[in-house]
């Protein structure tokens, strides 16, 4: 709130969204539109600000700038012309998906939207088949269903999250196989922001006994310390 007080402008993905929060909090300061039809013709307009020793505020429509978002255009540019950089930490949809699935948090993959063209997604999927890290995508309500699908056909029945509206009011959890979501999604559509989280390829589980024929594979040819 500091922040979007003391900046000499604020760029929003969503003007609507952006004033509504403004007003609630009493901000008063200048909004201005940058989104992804107009990030060509507004950062030239918002670099020349900055340069001139103002200071802009970037602000998404959901979730943290940058991250799957129109803001990467504006930051690459602004690294560019030597403007500093200030991230200000918030609410961001991938951590809370992973920690609300229940699916395992040592290793994942951030892959953001996936391609819309069904042979290009497949074959992005196809990448994903052994790897052992939790997969996290984005999707819209009206391509979820095509989604579950290309995974289940790519990746066999895993278990999956789907994680709607983070940090809203209508937030909600989703979990099970992807075929149990399959059926859910088609009773019940659901809406809104939708982050999933899928099962990476489960890890093989070693038994007592191959872990001792690896050890002594492992030292043949060498000194036996079993008496020492």
């Amino acid at each position: 709130m500091r922040i979007l007080k003391e900046v000499g402008i604020i760029a929003a993905e969503d003007t609507r969204h952006t004033k509504q929060l403004c007003a609630h909090f009493g901000i008063g300061t200048t909004i201005t539109s940058y989104h992804d039809f107009n990030k060509e013709e507004k950062a030239p307009v918002l670099l020349e600000r900055l340069q001139s020793g103002a200071s802009v505020a970037l602000v998404s429509d959901a979730g943290t700038p940058v991250v799957s978002d129109p803001g990467y255009f504006l930051i690459t540019r602004s690294i560019e012309a030597g403007i500093p950089i200030v991230p200000v930490p918030g609410p961001t949809a991938v951590l809370a998906a992973l920690v609300g699935s229940g699916l395992p948090t040592d290793a994942f993959r951030f892959e953001g939207f996936l391609p819309r063209k069904s042979g290009a997604r497949n074959k992005r999927i196809e990448r994903f088949r052994d790897e052992h890290a939790s997969l996290i995508l984005f999707e819209s309500p009206h391509r979820i269903e095509k989604l579950l699908m290309a995974l289940r056909e790519g990746l066999g029945n895993r278990r999956v999250a789907l994680c709607r509206e983070l940090t809203k009011h209508y937030e909600e959890y989703r979990r099970g196989t992807i075929e149990e979501l399959l059926l859910d999604v088609r009773k019940r559509p659901p809406k809104g922001e939708i982050t999933v989280v899928v099962e990476g390829q489960p890890r093989r589980r070693t038994s007592r006994l191959e872990e001792e024929e690896s050890s002594t594979t492992d030292n043949e040819g060498g000194v036996d310390y079993s008496e020492a």
